[in-house]
This record gives C-alpha cells, structure tokens and sequence, in this order.
C-alpha cells in the first residue's frame, strides 16, 4: 500500500504565502511507546486541513503539540508565524481550540459563559457583551442563552463551545473531533458553521474518525497511522491512490456493443449484460479520452457508470491490515 507523503502542491500566482501552520520531524513519546514518529505538514492560510485516523493514532496529540498544550520530544512547528516552542503565548494569542469534550460550564447560562470567556480575554464590559451578543445570535443560541447550559443538547453544548472558542477572534482554530457523538443534523449543522468560518479567512485544522466529513469539509486530507502520516493530498487524490476503480459501459444494441469492445482497449467483456469494464481513476482526462474514442467510432453508450474508491477504501487500505473496505461508490451518468 501507498505509503510515502504526497507533496503539497503551490496555490495562487506562484508566490508562497505564509502557512498557518506547519511543522517538521514532529515525534513525541511516552515511556517506550511512540505516538508521533516523524510528522511533516503544511497548512494554507484559509484552508481547511483534516486529519484522520483511528483511534490511538496520533491526532489529539498532533493538535496538543501545535496548541502548546504539551512539548514535542523533537522537531519544529510554527502556527501563525510563532514556533510553538520559542513562542508560546503568540501562538495561544492567535488560535482557538476546540476539543470533543466541552469546555462549557453547565452549572452557568449559556450567556454567562460567554461572558466569562470575554473576561478572560481581557474585552472591556460593554465589548464582551456585544461580541457574546453576535455570537450567540450567529450560532442560534439567543433563545437559550439565559438556560443553564445543563439543559441544552449536544449540539447546542457544542456550538457554544465553539462560540466562546470564537470570543477572542482567532485566525486559526482547532477542531479535534468536533461531532463526536452529535446526530446527523447537529453534525450537518457544524458543517455549515465550518464552512462559514473558512469564508470568513479562518483556516480550520480538523480531526475526525468521520471519513463523510473530512471529504465534504476539507481542502488537504493527512491520513495519520501509528504516529506517521501514511499519505496526504485532497481527497480526489487520495482516493486515486487505491486500486479498484473503473469505468463501466452498457449498451441496448449488441452492434454498438461489439464495435465499442474493439475501438477501446484492456475491457471485460459481460456478454449477457451487453456491458463493458475499463480500469480507470474516474479523473477528468480518463473519461474524456473513453469517450473520445467512442465518438470517433460513431458509438453512444447507453449507460456511463463510475466505478472509484472512497475514502473509507482509502481509510481502511492506509491504517492496517484486517479490516475489510466498503464498497465502492457509484455514480451513474
């Protein structure tokens, strides 16, 4: 299997810009088990970047090192220009942090907890007020703002974590596994928040176990595996990187059929289906060449089927042996 790092590809006109986070021969241990064995990363301003991995992989030990929770054992890291080491209290100036088990108070209302968290940013009392006022009203949470956190839900419990997260307007927020445990529609809810975050010019560093939601979320995916990471690249790249995919062609007419199995080279024939199999990445530039092909033979397909590995192949192909993938997705033109 795959498993050197993919490099990261330039954006814009050519001229670097600034990461908001990278870091290099990142390793850390505990006694004789080695959690972080050699991390490489680099994160673009605005970006969206997801790690994933199981369990005990390495993420939440990733974000505490970057977040100067803990010290890397060696190598360097620098987030918003600050090396993590050198530099400490730029970086907690510039970031927002927001783990899987809440940092919200349910003994206080959901407005007193924004208000303690602008006190601990030193906002002047009027400021404080007005910026948990905006926030409270942009992730919906006016009307229970005045309850006792206790009482709100899961997702309403996260939303305000992130809402107080947001009290210092951070560029740069860390989100380690932040719909863990939500429902489907909480989940979908912190998507939309996600991806209003990043137009604002937030660049967001992600982990998460759900596959769905680094490839609807993310700009660059890092696979993360007993402390290395097994590949990096965005998910159409990542989910290239897996045997398997292929184009599928069905025809109504025998005739077409037949003259399409000559014009196109390397297919499975499936004679009793009139259908034809070609190994394909299902990129851009290989369906346009198929179908290049067919049109100069004067031959129409019926039916276009593409065949591609997602990211759950992806998942269980870089992250161990034993594990059986899903199926492939299909989508059907």
């Amino acid at each position: 299997m795959p498993s050197s790092v993919m490099p990261t590809s330039s954006q814009g006109d050519g001229h670097a810009s600034p990461p908001a986070v990278s870091a290099l021969g990142l390793r850390k241990s505990y006694g004789d088990k080695t959690v972080l064995d050699g991390i490489d990363l680099h994160i673009p301003a605005g970006s969206v970047f997801a790690l994933l991995g199981p369990n005990g992989a390495g993420k939440t030990t990733v974000v505490k090192i970057l977040s100067t929770l803990i010290s890397a054992d060696s190598g360097q890291a620098q987030v918003a220009g600050h090396d993590v080491a050198a530099s400490p209290d730029g970086v907690r100036a510039a970031i927002g942090v927001t783990g899987q088990f809440s940092a919200v108070d349910g003994l206080i209302t959901g407005e007193e907890n924004m208000f303690l968290m602008a006190d601990l940013h030193h906002l002047p009392k009027s400021e404080g007020r007005r910026v948990a006022a905006d926030l409270l009203e942009r992730f919906d949470l006016t009307e229970a703002a005045k309850k006792p956190a206790s009482t709100y839900s899961g997702g309403m419990k996260r939303r305000l974590d992130l809402a107080m997260t947001l009290v210092g307007d951070p560029r740069i927020i860390f989100l380690d596994e932040p719909t863990t445990g939500l429902d489907p529609r909480s989940r979908h809810n912190m998507w939309q928040i996600i991806r209003g975050l990043v137009s604002d010019g937030v660049t967001v560093f992600l982990t998460t176990q759900y596959l769905e939601e680094a490839d609807e979320l993310a700009d660059r995916i890092a696979v993360l595996s007993d402390g290395r990471i097994a590949a990096q690249g965005t998910a159409d790249e990542l989910k290239r990187l897996i045997p398997g995919g292929h184009v599928r062609l069905r025809f109504e007419d025998p005739r077409g059929y037949e003259a399409a199995a000559t014009a196109l080279r390397d297919v499975t024939r499936d004679d009793d289906a009139l259908a034809l199999q070609l190994p394909s990445d299902g990129s851009q530039r290989e369906l346009r060449a198929i179908l290049d092909r067919l049109d100069a033979a004067g031959i129409e397909a019926d039916e276009l089927t593409v065949h591609t590995p997602d990211l759950d192949d992806v998942f269980f192909a870089l992250t161990g042996p034993g594990s059986v993938p899903h199926q492939p997705k299909e989508n059907v033109r």
